[in-house]
Order: structure tokens, then C-alpha cells, then sequence
């Protein structure tokens, strides 16, 4: 390089080839430094609420289909996500109709937020009702048919596959089978938690969903956590933080809002809310009904990592 063109500093250096390649394979290969290769700058994950999708989904005069909760352009994905490693849908099925989905995921979360109806998968089927939970293995296509009108919401890792140009698993090699739980379990659970209590130590009361094969985990998937968390009336969940991002599917809460670094977000029903990596953020609920608000975390990646970083914080003046 010529000294008139030679940057003052390392930070300034473009990616570096190899002077003499002798091969394809020698001539694919960069070179970066402590000054260029640590300063990389992406779009922040957004402090952002859907309110759009759920209104469609519900609206009588949407059809059949998928409607996604996509910040591609916002993160500068190559790829649908609504967070860097997670995607949401919201799956509208109308009464006797069919909705085949085939995600390239390691599984999908389902809520079932309106309706009832059958998902078949493989060589086992479920029946399912509104407040519902239940997970699909990757790798195989599910039929959801719907009885009644239904909307499903949807959450998958495929931003993550898609991230590393993976394929999802072969049939059988998911990570998880089927699994359902039903919304009665769910509240007989959720009053368990309640009726036990718990320190101050602990930071809400939420219901963690796992399954035989995750049961070491603790996760509903390798990566991905899922909770049904709830908050009493009157109730506030203190300030904290963690590294993992919280895609959160308001069920019910009038009179709730959260902060987040400070900033209010009043809760709408249905909306599919972000709470950026983090952001120190905390739920209030000045109604007199309990709220709950089902929580989708990219947590299980942290947790494996040894980095989950959760930690009690005040909100920034």
C-alpha cells in the first residue's frame, strides 16, 4: 500500500486480502484487526409494540392465512424476524378452513388467542381451545383446521436457522414433540404459584412452560423460554434487566402499562410487544384484575452461554 493511501490508524483499514493468493480458497480470506473488527454497528433491537396485526387477524374479513410481525427492514435482517433470533405470526383460520404451516424452525410456540379447533402433526393430533398453549416439533409440516373462527399466535426461531443458513431438523430429530397444555392446567398452575408465594428475591410469578424432553433445561425449546407471566392488581414487577430479548402477547391487562428505560408503553389487547436486550424495564398494573401476558425469550441461547446477565435495577432518572 502506498504511504500517501496508508490509513494513520488501524481503525481505518478496509478488509485485507491476501497479497499472492495461490488458490480460490486463499483468496476468500479476510483480514481484520482490534481496531476495525470490534466497532460493529447494528440497528438496536426496537422498543416496539404490534397493534396493526392482531387487528387484522381478528377483523371478519381477513381470510385464511399467516400475518407476520416482521422488523426486517428496521434490524437489517436478510431474513423476516421480529427480534435477530425470533419470529411471530399471528394465524387467522376461518370455520371449517385449513392453515398449513411448515416453518424452518426447531419448533413453534403456539397461544390460541380466539376459536377452537385440530392441529395435526405427524402421527398425532390435538384439540385445542381458546387460552391454550401448545409446541409443534420443526421439520414437519402441522394442518391447524378450525371449527370455529380462529386466531393462533405463532412464534418460531427461524430468524435464527436463517441467520446461520441452517435447515431445520430432519422429521424425528426435532428438539421437542407435541405438547399441549390446556388453559385449565395453565390457571391450576398459575394458582399453585400464588397460593405457595414467594420471596423478594424472585422477580414476578410467572408460569415456565417446559416439556419432557427440555425438562433439564427448564426451556420449551434449546432456545427459546416461554412464560405465562401475571400481575395482581395494583401490582408493580420491579425495574430489572437481562441480555435475552421479550417478545410478549398481551392476553389481559386493563389499566397496565410498562416502562421500558423509562419510557411508558401502555398495553393494548393482543399486541405483540418487543422489550429490547437489556433495557431496564418494569410491568404495572393499576386495574384491579389480574394481567398476564404470555413471554417468548430468546433466554435459552443466554442460559447456555452462561450470560443470562438478570439483574434488579432502578429506572434511569
Amino acid at each position: 500500500m502506498p504511504d500517501d493511501l496508508r490509513p494513520r490508524d488501524i481503525a481505518a483499514l478496509p478488509a485485507q486480502h491476501a497479497a499472492e493468493p495461490r488458490t480460490p480458497a486463499e483468496a476468500r480470506g479476510r483480514f481484520f484487526n482490534t481496531g476495525n473488527a470490534f466497532n460493529v454497528v447494528l440497528p438496536p433491537v426496537p422498543d416496539h409494540a404490534f397493534t396493526e396485526e392482531p387487528r387484522r387477524a381478528l377483523d371478519e374479513a381477513t381470510p385464511t392465512g399467516l400475518i407476520p410481525c416482521d422488523l426486517s427492514s428496521v434490524l437489517g435482517c436478510d431474513f423476516p424476524a421480529t427480534t435477530p433470533l425470533v419470529l411471530a405470526h399471528y394465524a387467522r383460520i376461518r370455520a371449517g378452513e385449513m392453515l398449513t404451516t411448515d416453518f424452518a424452525a426447531s419448533g413453534t410456540i403456539a397461544y390460541v388467542i380466539q376459536g377452537g379447533g385440530v392441529t395435526r402433526c405427524g402421527a398425532e393430533e390435538i384439540a385445542w381451545a381458546v387460552g391454550d398453549v401448545f409446541v409443534l416439533p420443526g421439520g414437519q409440516p402441522a394442518s391447524h383446521t378450525a371449527e370455529t373462527t380462529a386466531v393462533l399466535w405463532l412464534v418460531t426461531n427461524e430468524p435464527q436457522l436463517a441467520f446461520e443458513n441452517l435447515r431445520p431438523p430432519a422429521p424425528g430429530r426435532s428438539p421437542t414433540d407435541l405438547v399441549h397444555y390446556r388453559a385449565g392446567e395453565i390457571d391450576r398452575q398459575i394458582d399453585l404459584i400464588y397460593e405457595i408465594g414467594r420471596d423478594s428475591s424472585i422477580a414476578g410469578s410467572a408460569l415456565i412452560f417446559s416439556a419432557e424432553r427440555q425438562e433439564a433445561t427448564r426451556n420449551i425449546l434449546p432456545t427459546l423460554t416461554a412464560a405465562m407471566n401475571s400481575l395482581p392488581g395494583g401490582y408493580v414487577q420491579p425495574p430489572h434487566r437481562h441480555n435475552s430479548v421479550a417478545v410478549s402477547l398481551i392476553i389481559r391487562g386493563e389499566s397496565c402499562f410498562s416502562l421500558i428505560d423509562g419510557r411508558r408503553k401502555d398495553w393494548s389487547p393482543w399486541a405483540t410487544t418487543i422489550t429490547p436486550p437489556v433495557s431496564v424495564h418494569s410491568h404495572h398494573n393499576e386495574g384491579t384484575a389480574q394481567a398476564r401476558f404470555l413471554i417468548i425469550q430468546d433466554g435459552g441461547i443466554y442460559y447456555h452461554a452462561r450470560a443470562m446477565g438478570f439483574e434488579f435495577a432502578e429506572h434511569p432518572r
